[in-house]
């Protein structure tokens, strides 16, 4: 009713549908009915169809289609959808595997399973060959009608799902498992054949899928590794047709399009500031759960009397740094420190860092970052006391030394240098 004749479907008070529709007709009267009967008769007709292929579909099991999809092609690099759905299953498995052993009561490693077995079987159907825009859903309703488990039944049904920002995620977490999955698959075989989004250009709605993933992770709050599920799905395509190989600069290129998708989210849709989120994700990124809790954290901080002064503090440092050119392997030597400043810098420096540890450890990434902002005075009396550059050559990379480790050590939550402000201060 909706799609193809524009109709509005009307459901009763309990959200049933109800026997009824609404059309809207640029005419001022049907006094004789004529323009209803019409409409009717067109719907009777349509709906007479789709009765037609669901009663034809339901004279085999829904799982029975599944050979027939090793004749319809997915991409011609990648082979079929049977291939796909091969890949899909191995990649949803993973994901359950993982979440159950996080503690996650509901990830059903057979669910996950049988829905990506099954998810796929639609393509095969009369019902979908007439109606395209159903794939999935009749899948879901298929299985449902023949006795599939619920959670079963209502992940092939969602399995597409998100199909943009506003549409709801899959409603369960074996539904979630198996639309990360497919969509998982889709990017990283694409991008194994070179099939990578350019411009508008993007036959695959790779985006899309991107963005998929990112509001299922965040809206599910899902605990896990994209670069460790980027090679869960890199695995599967090279253990199962076309068993093509996703070399480790394939892999960081993908995570890294995933990742640009989420860096929008984070900016357009959860309101975070452009340099909040390149600080966060300078830190990493590879859970993303974790990086929205360590956002939350650092744009609370970020108030703080402290901060700001200590932000520029590390831009200074990471330049410093970085001109230095500081050699791999240098370690802090507290013989060679030559005044106070240093030392202080050392010892407050390693005793913030355990309790930083600690709370890192218990996801109170708010009070850490209070503590590094603790680090200010120190790190102020340092570069007012200490010239880092001195002419003797164990002095200095002692004192670059000691800047590195105050560098490498607080910006694993956030990396400071990476915040604007205003640096005249």
């Amino acid at each position: 009713m909706r799609g193809h004749q524009k109709y509005f479907a009307v459901e009763k008070r309990n959200g049933e549908l109800a026997p009824q529709f609404l059309a809207v007709i640029n005419l001022a009267k049907d006094s004789k009915g004529l323009v209803r009967a019409g409409h009717e008769r067109v719907l009777r007709a349509r709906f007479a169809d789709a009765q037609f292929f669901w009663e034809a579909d339901q004279k085999c099991r829904l799982a029975d289609y599944l050979p027939k999809l090793a004749k319809v092609t997915y991409e011609s690099r990648l082979g079929s959808y049977a291939d796909k759905v091969e890949r899909v299953r191995s990649i949803a498995r993973w994901l359950m595997e993982q979440w159950f052993n996080l503690g996650i009561p509901q990830a059903h490693v057979a669910d996950a399973d049988r829905a990506a077995e099954l998810a796929k079987c639609d393509l095969a159907t009369e019902m979908v060959r007439e109606f395209p825009e159903l794939q999935g859903i009749v899948g879901g309703l298929y299985a449902r009608a023949q006795g599939e488990p619920d959670d079963v039944a209502d992940a092939v049904y969602d399995h597409y799902r998100p199909v943009g920002m506003d549409d709801p995620i899959p409603r369960n977490l074996i539904g979630c498992g198996v639309a990360l999955a497919d969509k998982l698959d889709s990017i990283v075989g694409c991008f194994a054949v070179g099939i990578i989004p350019t411009g508008s250009s993007d036959a695959y709605a790779l985006r899309r899928a991107a963005l998929g993933i990112v509001k299922v992770i965040l809206d599910k709050k899902l605990p896990f590794s994209l670069r460790l599920v980027i090679g869960s799905a890199s695995k599967a395509l090279h253990v199962y047709a076309p068993k093509r190989n996703v070399s480790p600069a394939q892999e960081t290129q993908i995570l890294e399009f995933i990742l640009d998708r989420a860096k929008f989210v984070f900016r357009e849709r959860a309101g975070f500031s452009y340099d909040e989120v390149n600080a966060v994700f300078r830190a990493g990124a590879d859970d993303l759960v974790d990086a929205q809790k360590r956002l939350i954290a650092l744009r609370a901080i970020r108030k703080s009397k402290n901060f700001e002064p200590l932000t520029v503090s590390f831009k200074r440092i990471r330049k410093i740094i970085e001109k230095a050119d500081l050699k791999d392997g240098v370690t802090v030597n507290p013989e060679l420190f030559q005044s106070d400043a240093e030392r202080e810098l050392f010892s407050a420096g390693r005793e913030a860092a355990v309790k930083v540890q600690a709370e890192k450890r218990a996801g109170r990434y708010e009070q850490a970052l209070d503590r590094i902002a603790g680090l200010r005075k120190s790190v102020d009396r340092f570069f007012e006391e200490v010239m880092v550059m001195d002419e003797d050559k164990a002095v200095r990379e002692n004192r670059l030394a000691l800047l590195s480790e105050q560098l490498r050590e607080f910006t694993t939550i956030a990396d400071f240098s990476e915040i604007g402000v205003d640096e005249r201060r």
